[in-house]
């Protein structure tokens, strides 16, 4: 009959790599059978159960405690491994002895201050805290811990967001970035292909797949395996895909997640489509309506997004630049449509429902976002001036200016106004010269935005040919002399205007990662298993390996004090 020996540690904490060499180490020892080398949470004392390794001792232990279980032939041979047990960890101790590991994040970033990135894999209960230690210190997370509180990775992703600082995880098994690998990740070559994925195994097989197709990656973000939830809004997703958009060397972008809530979907497709780069989508399970819509091709499985990315980079020479944001205040984020034309008008709204969640007009698509007043807007509007409750008593818009100027000059002085658009339509019975009025009109209020110190647009479609009385040329001409974006088609104005605002609407509440922090070549300060600083290493990364330890013993009354002590103003 074998024989099961319990010894509890108090307070004592390993790596759980160690664990798992001791354990092993255990198995070797002459007569044992079994052994579990675990800290004592609900959960590793269940596989002990499992194991027949668990006796009412090791139940009482707490998750702070290091829990020692052999099942041997006899007492005698279960006694004998246990008392080994402090020579193996010694012997492994041993083996890291020469190798100076600061105790604290902060002098290991005084000891590597090229560092921009903090890898976190200490137990899940105590990785927020390390988490925000690192953002408090201005540094990226790379976040491989599971089990964090799901209140803990929002407050995380916001904190972050504010900072400009990404935290890729909680539950992020691998990234590469600027062609580092992190946690489990392949070597894969540079190249224009960049990622972003919520699935870890989903990112290897994609990655790896460019890589023997003859592609590469610029970077490959993980978001962890929440980040699409409603809870969390996608919040790490977003942030990288501003970044692989404002990147010149990513040609073409792939996102790849398991099936995203179906209110965060919507969101991310949005912020897909304002890159304006190629995108392949891969979230497995989702019936998406068509194949291509715009730049967005949606796969269905993880080799055919390989290959749609290898594919389009082939074809993809020019680098794709994004809206440029430079210049706006903060608060300005919303667009206003002033048209002449119904058609336009509508093919406007349609055009924005890929980058905005809400556009309100006098003539709406949906009836829940129909005006009040359809002479005062709100937030993002699309007007329809030639409909009849403005052309009662009034000559046609596109007879008569006045109007037009009126609502232009008012809506330009909307401080939270980014972009207006206007149509100009040409041709026999429109007014004669209508860029005569309406050019100077848009070259004062652009002036007035900019000496109150905010930029404005004016997106200006004209409809017409050379032949026309007006003379295309000429009117455009006029427009572009004033300041106005002139564009060939009335969808080209609307998709430029509709991916300039939602990039400005994600900076509202995001602020956009540092490219030039992300390109730095590659330094960490890794805080947890020893795997991933062998992996640094590995990769002649310059890496430093923080003798961590639960903080105040793993005591939860004690920790919590710390934590407010840290928040506390100096």
């Amino acid at each position: 009959m074998s024989h099961v020996q319990i010894e509890i540690r108090k307070g004592a904490y390993y790596d759980s790599v160690v664990l798992m060499q001791l354990q092993r180490a255990l198995l070797d020892e002459p007569g044992v059978l079994d052994a579990g080398v675990v800290m004592g949470t609900d959960a590793n004392k269940e596989i002990l159960a499992q194991n027949n390794l668990l006796t009412e001792e090791a139940r009482s232990a707490n998750p702070e405690d290091l829990v020692i279980a052999i099942r041997a032939e006899s007492e005698e041979a279960a006694r004998a491994a246990l008392s080994r047990v402090d020579a193996l960890l010694q012997r492994r101790q041993a083996q890291t002895q020469s190798l100076y590991r600061p105790r604290s994040l902060e002098n290991a970033l005084r000891q590597l201050p090229e560092a921009e990135w903090v890898l976190v894999s200490v137990p899940g209960r105590y990785a927020a805290g390390v988490a925000r230690d690192a953002l408090r210190l201005n540094r990226h997370v790379f976040l491989y811990s599971d089990n964090v509180p799901l209140d803990d990775e929002i407050a995380l992703k916001r904190d972050a967001a504010a900072k400009g600082l990404l935290v890729m995880g909680p539950d992020c098994g691998t990234a590469i970035v600027n062609g580092v690998g992190l946690g489990f990740a392949n070597k894969v070559r540079r190249g224009p292909i960049g990622m972003v994925a919520a699935a870890g195994t989903g990112l290897q097989e994609v990655s790896t797949r460019i890589h023997r197709l003859g592609g590469g990656l610029t970077h490959a973000f993980g978001t962890g395996t929440h980040d699409l939830s409603a809870a969390v809004g996608a919040i790490t997703t977003l942030q990288a895909l501003d970044l692989l958009a404002r990147d010149p060397n990513t040609r073409v972008i792939v996102l790849v997640s398991k099936p995203p809530d179906p209110v965060v979907v919507e969101e991310v497709l949005r912020a897909a489509r304002a890159t304006g780069k190629p995108t392949v989508i891969n979230f497995i399970g989702y019936n998406a309506p068509r194949a291509q819509d715009g730049n967005l091709f949606f796969t269905r499985t993880l080799a055919e997004t390989a290959e749609q990315a290898v594919r389009l980079a082939e074809e993809t020479t020019a680098t794709v630049e994004p809206p440029d944001t430079a210049g706006f205040a903060a608060e300005q984020r919303f667009l206003r449509g002033l048209f002449s034309g119904g058609t336009l008008a509508y093919e406007a709204l349609l055009l924005l429902r890929g980058y905005l969640p809400a556009v309100y007009s006098n003539a709406p698509l949906d009836p829940a976002y129909a005006l009040d007043d359809p002479t005062t807007t709100r937030e993002h509007t699309v007007l329809d001036l030639g409909a009849d409750e403005f052309t009662v008593g009034r000559l046609h818009p596109m007879i008569d200016n006045d109007l037009r100027i009126r609502f232009l000059e008012r809506e330009a002085a909307d401080p939270a106004v980014a972009v207006i658009l206007l149509d100009v339509v040409l041709g026999y019975g429109a007014h004669p010269n209508p860029a005569a009025e309406l050019a100077p009109a848009v070259e004062r209020v652009r002036a007035a935005a900019a000496s109150a110190g905010r930029r404005l647009d004016v997106g200006v479609v004209v409809v017409g040919t050379d032949d026309d009385p007006q003379k295309y040329a000429e009117q455009v001409a006029m427009f572009e002399q004033a300041g106005a974006r002139c564009f060939p088609t009335n969808a080209d104005m609307v998709r430029w205007a509709g991916a300039l605002v939602q990039r400005l609407t994600l900076h509202h509440r995001i602020r956009p990662v540092d490219l030039a922090r992300i390109e730095k070549p590659f330094a960490a300060v890794n805080v947890g298993i020893e795997t991933f600083y062998q992996s640094m290493e590995a990769q002649d990364v310059p890496v430093v390996w923080v003798d961590w330890r639960p903080p105040a013993g793993g005591n939860e009354r004690l920790m919590s004090i710390l934590e407010r002590m840290k928040k506390r103003p100096s």
